[in-house]
């Protein structure tokens, strides 16, 4: 492994980067390393699988079409061995990288086209290395907290539940959002009888549906004016994100569809999966309910809250295509029934 920069203090992660361009290897390093990066460069992908195998690193920068073989079989090949490892997949150009559905099924978290300066992927490094960390704490807590359920399950609670208030504290304009949205799920919940089981998963799922934004740049989250296409992109990464923070808690398998599908669309024109109809989890379908009604009725920097008859009518225009159109003539209904709980839920957390 290269040695880092002298006086430039390391933050700890190891980062191995492979490209069959000996150019881009040596400018990473250089970028990397300055970074305080723990850095490996490689040139042979077949290499690069063996060090993975037989070496711990955090995270993966891998180029797309090299030789003896592409960057999506070297993959392949570490998924069979190693699920963890966090990858971003370089390209040439946008439209040479592999499938959406090849980059979902071998989990690779994010891809961004080559260029001279680095700061998208200075962007995309920083995003996944929160993500890292936030995995290591829920790891490190679960081998230190093993005696007893009730008590993995408190801590466990806990840190997350201050991550959660990390992200709604830093915008004011947010802040209750995911207390409502948890809220507003059980009354949907109720409504479609579920078990006390299933509200309870849809109460927690709905307090944790946004923790995949810890991930994401503060200059981007918190940004006033309209945001660029890759910036919007980079936004559209909190789902696949707050997955990953919760994976490896047992504790949350429950909630992980929530977490990733809450932005998947009825029509199949939502993200990160597109999925379509009942091929969404009826949880995340009802998540995604209660989170845009929300969304409608919170004052924004750009905007007021909409008034109820405009609500109502937008979810109304948008059942069928954005949302259940089942699950959203219930909620209409308890918004025309039973408005005085929804008051009361947005007094107790505004």
């Amino acid at each position: 492994m290269r040695k880092g920069v002298p006086g430039v203090p390391s933050n700890g992660y190891k980062i191995i980067a492979v490209d069959d361009e000996m150019g881009i290897v040596d400018s990473l390093s250089i970028f990397l390393k300055r970074s305080g990066y723990h850095f490996t460069g490689v040139t042979d992908p077949m290499e690069a699988i063996e060090r993975v195998k037989n070496e711990h690193f955090d995270m993966m920068i891998l180029d797309f079409i090299m030789t003896p073989i592409h960057g999506d079989e070297v993959v392949e090949e570490i998924r069979k061995f190693n699920q963890d490892l966090y990858i971003l997949l370089l390209t040439g150009h946008k439209d040479l990288a592999p499938p959406l559905d090849t980059i979902r099924r071998l989990d690779i978290q994010g891809y961004c086209e080559k260029s001279d300066k680095f700061d998208q992927l200075l962007l995309l490094i920083e995003s996944g290395i929160k993500s890292i960390g936030q995995m290591n704490e829920i790891k490190r807590i679960n081998n230190e907290l093993s005696d007893t359920y009730d008590k993995l399950e408190h801590a466990y609670l806990e840190s997350i539940e201050v991550l959660r208030y990390t992200v709604e504290a830093k915008d004011p304009y947010t802040r209750g959002h995911s207390d409502r949205v948890s809220e507003y799920s059980v009354l949907i919940g109720e409504k479609l009888n579920l078990s006390e089981e299933e509200l309870k998963i849809l109460r927690i799922g709905g307090l944790f549906h946004d923790i995949g934004k810890i991930g994401i740049p503060d200059s981007i989250l918190l940004k006033e004016s309209k945001l660029t296409d890759d910036e919007y992109s980079q936004i559209k990464n909190h789902p696949t994100i707050g997955s990953h923070i919760l994976q490896n808690a047992t504790i949350f398998k429950d909630i992980l569809p929530i977490v990733k599908h809450h932005h998947e669309k009825y029509d199949g024109n939502g993200y990160p999966s597109r999925l379509k109809g009942e091929e969404i989890p009826l949880f995340a379908r009802i998540s995604a309910i209660a989170d845009t009604f929300d969304a409608m009725t919170s004052k924004r920097t750009y905007r007021d809250a909409l008034s109820l008859d405009i609500v109502k009518a937008e979810i109304e225009r948008c059942s069928g295509t954005q949302f259940d159109p089942a699950l959203a003539k219930i909620f209409l209904s308890i918004l025309d029934t039973e408005y005085d709980k929804i008051k009361e839920i947005q007094e107790k957390y505004n």
